[in-house]
């Protein structure tokens, strides 16, 4: 009796294996990165998430004005999508191998993550490397987990909260419980025996939401609770509802399921902020003469925390500046790993973003949708049609909103309302920038000249590092010292820089497999050394999963 045919070793993607689309919008995406980065080796990253910065006129202004109602906030999510569906192609094959690709990817994530440190110590405090491996490592937690290891993690990091200095555990066990709840949502099957047969899920959801409502409508009944409190609670209750809603009514559709677990993550936790940002501008606090002493009270210690914040956020700014654009390398490199080790633990929040934005991005491998784009032009012109408008044009309105109080009102000035709606409109715009650049690769006309991108983005990871290497070399003080220049100057850098990387992606790569990072990072993933000129023997040439 023959034996059956042993399953091929994991190795990297061939180039007939290869998704042009995903070269494309990665390269494009790196552009956008850059354009959203270069201003932050001129401006302090403690000001990351502040807008746009003040007393700008001129070409300057309309330069920082596209930027953060164009640029910002889409391109992270870009390349977010884009890491899922490098997950997604990674196990697709994994399995047609008949082979796991545990050990393999989450050797990926390690190199990632030290990829991320040493990025952010030595270069750049902007990175966005080690989030995505900390987000890599929840998906497998929701892709994989398994509930008792899931609750006993939680357990350790809860105990170890205790111990002195070690309070930040109380996070990581607030994610874990967050992952745990997005792997049951949607591994989950248990169904409830009445009330027609619903997900356990959705009825949970449902049940917490119609608490919340109820609650909700308490606070107004009780003269001391503040708005924020009244208008929070009933917004979480109808939020909790409609998920638990949508779960019973579509639930039963599980190849769907990542995606639709993704737009909810993603579109509740900036609903839930948008919200708060709502009730703060339109009901602002009153004046402390018009309250309940207690009220008054409170009011002032709330004001003096305020003050606190902003007083210590000056300070980290004013010292970042100093250093950044006067200091030594050594001085540098010791500001950012004081950073970096302040910054880690709170990845495990950012992390229940970015798996939303996995999911998604594996869902369109998974679904067939990347590797047979051509077929669903259909799709990606609706997600251009609409996604970029609602998109952008939800940014826009915010842009009207920030910094025009409501009169009579105490500081409102409606940034954290227009940051939410920005950060809303990034989901459908960031697909709507896709999809354009997938219309534009497979157009018969000119346009599909965009295809010029995929060298660049098949070296994303070089690509990206480079442009940080480059910058901070010009822009920082040890190095050129060309810190503060204008915003249009520094537009002209980003077109240069692309414009040389590109170059150099098409000649490197017409010789060389894989960019020198692509090249480690695959040595490390698949625990081989692979050749690196062109026509040598040895594993074929690797797809570039994103940075």
């Amino acid at each position: 009796m023959d034996k059956p045919p042993v399953p091929a070793e994991l190795t990297p993607v061939t180039n007939n294996e290869r998704i042009q689309a995903l070269d494309v919008v990665r390269g494009f995406a790196l552009i956008g990165i850059l354009m959203m980065n270069v201003e932050f080796f001129n401006r302090a990253t403690a000001q990351l998430g502040s807008g746009m910065q003040t007393g700008l006129s001129g070409a300057n202004f309309v330069v920082s004005y596209f930027v953060q109602y164009f640029v910002v906030g889409k391109f992270w999510t870009i390349f977010s999508l884009l890491f899922g569906m490098g997950f997604a192609v990674m196990l697709t094959r994994a399995e047609r191998a008949g082979r796991s690709f545990l050990v393999p990817y989450m050797r990926r994530i390690a190199a990632l993550a030290v990829f991320g440190a040493l990025h952010h110590i030595f270069l750049f405090s902007g990175d966005i490397l080690f989030s995505y491996a900390v987000a890599a490592t929840a998906l497998l937690i929701v892709l994989y987990g398994r509930t008792k290891w899931i609750l006993l993690a939680m357990a350790l990091c809860i105990g170890g909260g205790f111990i002195p200095h070690m309070n930040w555990l109380f996070g990581i066990a607030g994610g874990l419980a967050f992952f745990g709840v997005a792997a049951w949502w949607l591994r989950g099957e248990q169904r409830m025996k009445r009330f027609g047969r619903p997900p356990v899920i959705a009825f949970i959801l449902m049940v917490v939401g119609v608490i919340g409502l109820i609650g909700g409508a308490v606070t107004w009944a009780l003269p001391a609770m503040p708005p924020q409190a009244r208008f929070g609670l009933p917004l979480l209750g109808f939020a909790l509802f409609t998920l638990g809603y949508l779960t019973k009514r579509y639930h039963a559709d599980k190849p769907a399921r990542p995606w639709r677990l993704g737009v909810g993550i993603y579109c509740f936790s900036f609903f839930m902020m948008t919200g708060a940002g709502a009730s703060m501008y339109f009901f602002p606090e009153k004046p402390a003469a018009v309250v309940s002493k207690e009220e008054a009270k409170k009011q002032k210690e709330q004001a003096a925390e305020r003050a606190k914040n902003i007083k210590e956020r000056e300070e980290r700014i004013k010292t970042e500046t100093a250093v950044l654009s006067k200091g030594s390398y050594a001085d540098a490199v010791t500001l950012r790993a004081k950073h970096f080790i302040e910054r880690a633990p709170g990845e495990v929040g950012f992390a229940t973003i970015l798996i939303g934005m996995f999911l998604i991005g594996t869902w369109f491998v998974r679904s067939g949708i990347m590797e047979r784009a051509q077929e669903h032009l259909p799709l990606f012109r609706k997600l251009a049609m609409f996604g970029l408008p609602i998109g952008i044009g939800m940014g826009l309105l915010g842009s009207t909103i920030a910094m025009h109080s409501i009169p009579g009102s105490r500081g409102a000035d409606g940034f954290q309302l227009a940051s939410g709606l920005q950060m809303l409109g990034n989901l459908p715009a960031s697909l709507g920038y896709v999809s354009l650049v997938i219309l534009m690769l497979y157009s018969a006309s000119p346009l599909n000249k965009v295809k010029v991108l995929a060298p660049f983005g098949r070296m994303a990871l070089t690509n990206y590092l480079t442009q940080s290497l480059v910058a901070s070399t010009f822009f920082f003080g040890y190095g050129f010292g060309n810190w503060g220049i204008s915003r249009v100057d520094q537009m002209l850098f980003v077109v240069v820089l692309a414009a040389v990387q590109i170059v150099f992606s098409h000649l490197w790569l017409s010789r060389f497999r894989y960019g020198p990072m692509e090249w480690l990072w695959r040595a490390v993933t698949y625990w081989t050394i692979p050749p690196m000129r062109l026509g040598a023997s040895g594993a074929a040439p690797a797809v570039a999963t994103p940075a």
